[in-house]
């Protein structure tokens, strides 16, 4: 598994540019798709982004599926996962300009049947002043990690629908000062669940979390390397492969890393082509490799990516 070759990068296509901004990716196969989603806006911090989905049944040709807007809110990280009645689900998180009863963030939800006819947006007044950042199914249940906003130390939360959420945990983050943010969430088939989280505080390096069912009590231990935009995939039901940004002394990159979770390590496998504003991967395996979403701006704009990656013998 430390072997670095174990790991080959295929093919790494430029998928999608139309917007000045393009940014903030996830991917799933869905009935017989790949779907990609992700974030156009004028800028990184602009207050009109929106949510675009597209869909490809080869990753070659890709089609136009939804556009999710939001009046007076810039709507961002686009995640997707699908539920137990076998519904594509699209998560995101929208951010206010002028705020809502002291906040300016909230959770929302999209539901479809087939990928291309969408639901009303789900979210309530609980929602305010979440920020959901992914979401993963474990069985019949989905969880996802809140931040910011009234989760300042961070929030698992759960659903059975994907439309509404209650709170499994409150302040579930090490290390309050240190500002845990994004994550990413696995579970194994004993339901031992992991955690990846980044911080941006005081030494601003990953913590890989640890916890079984009910999954109130967490153990935390810091990986050493400083991380964003936050993906994990368990191969096999064993080796953790990991997409994150990670930071030079120049610039930024995507990389793909191996975490050892007993040695609690983490180290670069691949470097992805990518530079400056990136990272913000999906990861999925599909016909036996792992592709994987990005964005990136070493080709003058931001734009997005589909990597495909072969897995060797671990």
């Amino acid at each position: 598994m430390k072997n670095k070759n174990s790991i080959k990068l295929i093919t790494a296509e430029k998928i999608w540019d139309k917007a000045p901004h393009n940014a903030f990716t996830d991917l799933i196969w869905f009935e017989g798709h790949f779907y990609c989603a992700f974030r156009e806006a004028d800028h990184h911090m602009s207050y009109e982004g929106k949510l675009r989905v597209i869909r490809s049944p080869d990753a070659n040709s890709w089609e136009l599926v939804a556009l999710m807007s939001w009046e007076n809110g810039d709507v961002r990280d686009a995640k997707l996962s699908i539920t137990p009645k076998n519904e594509l689900m699209l998560n995101g998180g929208i951010r206010f300009e002028n705020s809502i009863d002291g906040f300016n963030l909230q959770s929302v939800t999209w539901l479809s049947k087939d990928g291309k006819n969408w639901s009303k947006p789900y979210t309530s007044e609980e929602d305010l002043g979440t920020w959901r950042w992914s979401v993963t199914w474990n069985k019949e249940v989905a969880y996802s990690f809140s931040y910011t906003g009234k989760d300042q130390h961070g929030c698992l939360y759960r659903s059975y629908e994907g439309k509404s959420w209650e709170i499994v945990k409150k302040e579930v983050y090490p290390d309050v000062e240190s500002y845990g943010n994004e994550t990413s969430l696995l579970f194994l088939e004993n339901n031992d669940a992991y955690c990846l989280l980044r911080r941006d505080k005081q030494s601003a390096t990953a913590m890989l979390g640890y916890s079984k069912p009910p999954y109130t009590n967490w153990q935390w231990s810091d990986l050493g390397v400083r991380i964003g935009g936050p993906k994990m995939l368990a191969i096999n039901n064993k080796y953790f492969l990991a997409a994150v940004r990670l930071y030079g002394k120049e610039d930024a990159r995507t990389s793909l890393c191996w975490i050892d979770s007993e040695k609690t390590t983490l180290e670069e496998a691949l470097v992805l082509p990518s530079g400056g504003d990136c990272s913000y991967a999906g990861m999925i395996e599909h016909d036996d490799f792992i592709w994987v979403s990005y964005y990136s701006s070493h080709e003058e704009k931001t734009s997005i990516y589909l990597a495909k990656v072969e897995i060797g013998e671990l």
